[in-house]
């Protein structure tokens, strides 16, 4: 588990989207490597990729509104010894595509790297039929898949990059417009290693994605009931960094799992399962549950689903009673 040193001011949103920084770390890395490839479904302007698409119009390609298809291309690529990077809102790019991802990219030990944007309510407008809210359980059954999901920039920067280096099959979740800063510029991360935001021994909050800025804002809430809160973004769903998991477990003793998703087969069942096999612990969830999305904007539906700070702060005193049991 890695050690954050320093936070930006996560109570403020950032200044750039989510796709600004993926448009700007694009360009980077096409211009550093040539095999780089940007593949879109007719949504170049909503992913911000027609930049790349200007700066190196023969390491893209628009597949058009046809997600399955493109899957086979950028695996067909990938056999090809490039590296594709496939944008597709999520729920297409996981619900509808699942079988060709398993077998072309998965089955094949391919090299595809697929970013699924408007994670979770991120969809907003669009409503229930836009929002991924199972896309990481989706994808966690792919054998050697790997789950990621960003904070904000900095991260989404780190992790494109990483990405771009290893070899392998790579789905990343991620918002795509603004979202509240957590880490600086000059971040460096792992894939497969937790962040250590903030110390603290009464318990952990673990969070992924959107979910990091409001554990953190909790965290702050709990600190006035005297209870100091440990926080941790997983930001790699898998492979988990079950080391972290169970560090978190032995020493806090109760943990409390947020993620922009349903808490089935999420980030929730992930911590779970690692703590209940190697240090059983209680372990609360702050997730969607058992329903479908709608329409609205995010303030709205972050409160709809109880995706807020008040929602990890309750969560946390309720597990800190079933901890003194």
């Amino acid at each position: 588990m890695n050690k954050v040193l320093s936070l930006a001011d996560y109570s403020a949103m950032s200044d750039r989207e989510m796709r600004e920084a993926y448009s700007d770390t694009m360009l980077e890395l096409g211009a550093a490597n040539k095999n780089i490839m940007v593949l879109d479904v007719d949504c170049s302007r909503s992913m911000a990729s027609g930049a790349f698409k200007k700066a190196y119009p023969e390491q893209y390609m628009n597949i058009g509104i046809q997600e399955a298809n493109a899957v086979g291309v950028a695996a067909g690529l990938s056999a090809e010894k490039q590296i594709p990077f496939l944008n597709a809102f999520g729920v297409f790019a996981t619900r509808r595509v699942f079988d060709q991802v398993f077998l072309s990219c998965g089955y094949a030990k391919l090299n595809v790297k697929i970013i699924g944007w408007d994670a979770g309510i991120g969809a907003e407008a669009n409503g229930g039929t836009h929002m991924p809210f199972e896309d990481m359980g989706i994808m966690r059954s792919i054998p050697e898949m790997i789950v990621v999901e960003p904070a904000d920039p900095a991260a989404l920067k780190q992790i494109l990059v990483k990405c771009a280096e290893l070899y392998g099959n790579v789905y990343i979740r991620s918002m795509r417009k603004q979202v509240p800063c957590v880490y600086h510029d000059d971040l460096t991360l792992e894939i497969g290693k937790a962040n250590l935001l903030k110390q603290g021994e009464d318990l952990t909050i673990i969070a992924c994605g959107l979910m990091v800025s409001e554990a953190l804002k909790a965290a702050d809430v709990l600190k006035s009931y005297g209870v100091n809160a440990r926080v941790v973004d997983m930001f790699t769903i898998k492979p988990l960094d079950e080391e972290a998991v169970i560090k978190c477990a032995k020493e806090t003793g109760a943990i409390v799992v947020a993620e922009n998703h349903r808490s089935v087969n999420g980030l929730y069942s992930a911590v779970s399962d690692c703590a209940s096999a190697n240090c059983p612990c209680p372990i609360e969830a702050v997730g969607v549950d058992d329903i479908f999305g709608e329409v609205g904007k995010k303030d709205y539906l972050m409160e709809r689903f109880g995706l807020t700070f008040r929602e990890i702060s309750d969560k946390a005193l309720n597990v800190l009673k079933r901890k003194e049991k």
